[in-house]
């Protein structure tokens, strides 16, 4: 489905400022309704009043964060994630297979790509993999699919992609499998141990996770400090790093010599859990072994303390740098820019800004994205409109993130109308096509909304593109069927997720299975549970 020019009724939705005055959206009568038509022609940019102009785009976003906890930490992305670029050709292939795939999840996977007349090729298949990786089901079925095409071979880099989509679905046993099929054919790297290590973690798993480190040596793979750094850096990363610290303290220098990575990780460990009390003291033992902080060290620790709302704390440490002639990375200035823009200090904010353009840097799409989450915060959106002008004028994105920072403060200032808008109109700029992450968000807010109708079409326009759902999107479009009482259709897509061996949280089944019950629909209830049942206690026979 395409909605460049769609029509959408929006009676239910909240509007807090008249957009009839406004040429975005034009609105015309319809009984009781009023709906706004979303024109195509753009216009050189004026924005005095907020809202998104004509032919005005900021690329759409995937965040770490895969739904909106904390408010904070979208703007914060120095960390961009390293893109592969693939051939236009390939891209549109991995899109066809992906889609056919997501629509006919029930069918015979094999009979229908053989029909499909594809060649498969190790790029192909890994890029594939990795947009199946929210479908372990469908990913094992187009793997086990691939390796039977003559002359095809699975390289290290596809079993990889298929473990991480399995482990999102905790299907280790299924994993193992996988280990063992690499070991006979040579193919298994430190890489893939990391993967397992982080999928273990994240499943809550520590001492798994600790043990697959351990069986790096078993077969063959000699740990180093670099991959005893990456244990702790992942163990750190999935909020475990109490356990991370046990394990450095058990491990260091009887294993391993710590480097002023190993203390880093560690800092952002407990800097992440906001236990400053703790990171001052890995920060004392640091230095008494000898360690003076570096850039990233500082970074590290400014960080921490922005995330613990001391920003006069951060500041110091700033001007400490500088005291040391440590040059600040751009990193460090979009920080600072950040967290002192989400405490609505706009003004110290922009002194950031101009001081990071001061000192030579160029400003990147990170920190011009925290400069628009900072005026963003202080709603004044016509100067974050500009800043992606500006952003444009000297070829400098605007990215993914950006649009994500942008329909975070419209949905949270319950500007709906202006956020749906912004959402149609990303297609139409190459390169800004909405991401899972974006879909998410656009169908968290017609749920809350209590607008299920168009949630449903926006899920409809993301399974036209190919694009997979996650856990929390099922999750969050299941809860908004029931609620309004559209029992069926949340059953019906309960069933796709669980086609898809996603593994649905307990307390939203409980619910469902609860709203059923009173509906009188028991047997129905008692069909999914063992169905769910079924999943929870059966590993993937692949």
């Amino acid at each position: 489905m395409r909605y460049r020019q769609s029509v959408f009724r929006l009676s239910l939705l909240p509007s807090t400022t008249n957009l009839q005055s406004h040429s975005i959206l034009r609105p015309f009568n319809n009984s009781n309704n009023l709906e706004y038509r979303i024109p195509n022609s753009s216009f050189s940019f004026e924005n005095p009043f907020g809202y998104l102009p004509e032919g005005h785009l900021f690329p759409s976003s995937h965040l770490g964060l895969r739904h909106f906890t904390n408010y904070r930490s979208i703007h914060v992305d120095s960390n961009e994630e390293k893109t592969v670029i693939v051939s236009s050709q390939i891209a549109q292939t991995r899109d066809e297979i992906c889609k056919l795939l997501s629509e006919n999840p029930n069918k015979c996977i094999e009979s229908m790509l053989n029909h499909a007349s594809i060649e498969p090729s190790p790029t192909l298949v890994v890029e594939v993999l990795k947009k199946l990786s929210n479908s372990g089901v469908l990913a094992l079925s187009f793997f086990r699919w691939a390796e039977k095409q003559k002359g095809f071979e699975h390289t290290s880099e596809s079993y990889n992609a298929l473990i991480e989509s399995l482990g999102k679905i905790k299907q280790f046993k299924m994993i193992w499998v996988l280990m063992n099929a690499m070991k006979s054919k040579g193919l298994l790297t430190k890489e893939t141990f990391a993967l397992i290590c982080r999928r273990y973690a994240r499943a809550r798993k520590t001492k798994e996770a600790i043990e697959t480190f351990e069986k790096m040596s078993e077969l063959g793979l000699k740990p180093e400090l670099s991959d005893f750094n990456r244990l702790l850096d992942t163990l750190s990363k999935s909020r475990h790093v109490t356990k991370a610290q046990e394990v450095f303290d058990k491990m260091k220098k009887r294993r391993f010599t710590p480097d002023i990575k190993s203390y880093a990780i560690l800092l952002e460990g407990w800097g992440r859990e906001e236990n400053l009390l703790r990171l001052d003291e890995v920060y004392r033992e640091m230095r008494d072994e000898g360690f003076e902080p570096d850039v990233v060290t500082y970074g590290i620790l400014i960080n921490a303390y922005c995330k613990g709302r001391k920003y006069d704390e951060a500041i110091k440490l700033f001007y400490e740098m500088d005291a040391k002639n440590c040059k600040p990375s751009p990193h460090i200035y979009c920080t600072l820019i950040n967290g002192l823009g989400s405490e609505k200090r706009l003004s110290e904010a922009l002194d950031f800004f101009e001081q990071s353009k001061a000192s030579g840097y160029a400003p990147d799409i990170p920190t011009y994205n925290a400069l628009v989450g900072a005026y963003c915060w202080s709603s004044r959106m016509y100067d974050a409109y500009r800043v992606i002008d500006e952003m444009r004028k000297h070829g400098v994105g605007p990215n993914s993130r950006t649009y994500d920072i942008i329909l975070h403060h419209l949905i949270k200032a319950r500007r709906t109308k202006e956020a749906y808008s912004v959402f149609e109109r990303m297609s139409s700029e190459m390169g800004c096509e909405p991401t899972v992450s974006t879909y998410e968000i656009m169908v968290r807010m017609f749920c809350n909304e209590e607008r299920v109708d168009m949630a449903l079409r926006v899920w409809d326009q993301m399974k036209a593109k190919g694009v997979l759902p996650g856990m929390h999107m099922f999750s969050t479009l299941i809860n908004g069927l029931w609620r309004e009482s559209k029992l069926d259709e949340a059953c019906k897509f309960f069933q796709e997720m669980l086609d898809m061996g996603i593994r649905p949280p307990g307390p939203m089944f409980s619910k469902l299975k609860k709203a059923l019950i009173e509906e009188g629909k028991e047997q129905t209830a008692l069909a999914l549970a063992k169905k769910l049942d079924k999943i929870r206690k059966s590993p993937l026979v692949g």
